[in-house]
């Protein structure tokens, strides 16, 4: 029988999931020393070698650890993530979209997190509701995709506005970009929630890596 877990001692970490789920686990690295993520990543990798192993929330710091103790990694420095072994063939397609450029960490974050679960992405930026002619220009390629994941910080409106232009299966993720009354995306996170738009479901604020899960395994099926 396959071993289930790796008891580390400061972990035990899930070397079953992908049996159960159809994804390997993932690291949660926030919290975590460099070295913690090091050993973690290093077992995860032993354990599935033939697909990439996730890491988000990477500090600079374990970053710098990773690089010297696990060559082969590959640090995406704006989804804040490190990717361990080889990235599984794209079935599907997730178009990503961002309300702004501030929205990057998180939309690179949700990217990163749909291509190592298996399905192709494109990237939108900065198509926000400000200038509601730039969205308009990229209808298109919206409808085009089999899942979309529409981030948006400040009052959280753009799923909203996509959620009326298009049909696609649609996860918005409210970000904790904006100013003080923003709340930390919670006005943001309000917003999506009380969408007037049919079909808009939501992640928690900033969470790119589950929206990335959950975009990938829509596409993937839907191919």
């Amino acid at each position: 029988m396959a071993e289930e877990f790796a008891d580390l001692g400061f972990a035990r970490v899930d070397l079953d999931r992908e049996r159960r789920t159809g994804d390997p686990e993932v690291v949660y690295a926030a919290g975590k020393t460099p070295e913690q993520v090091v050993a973690i990543l290093d077992r995860l990798h032993r354990a599935h070698p033939t697909r990439a192993v996730l890491a988000t929330r990477v500090s600079a710091e374990a970053a710098a650890l990773v690089a010297a103790e696990l060559p082969t990694a590959v640090h995406d420095a704006e989804a804040r993530a490190i990717t361990l072994g080889p990235l599984p063939a794209p079935h599907g397609r997730v178009c990503v979209v961002a309300a702004g450029t501030s929205d990057g960490p998180v939309a690179a974050e949700a990217a990163l997190a749909c291509q190592v679960h298996g399905a192709g992405v494109e990237r939108i930026t900065d198509v926000g509701v400000a200038g509601l002619h730039r969205l308009m220009a990229v209808r298109d390629r919206l409808e085009d995709a089999d899942c979309l994941i529409v981030v948006a910080g400040m009052e959280g409106a753009l799923p909203s506005v996509v959620g009326g232009l298009v049909g696609v299966p649609m996860i918005g993720v409210p970000t904790s970009v904006g100013y003080g009354a923003s709340f930390g995306g919670l006005a943001a996170l309000l917003a999506m929630l009380n969408s007037c738009a049919p079909g808009v479901t939501v992640v928690n604020i900033d969470n790119g890596y589950g929206a990335g899960v959950a975009a990938a395994r829509i596409a993937r099926r839907a191919r």
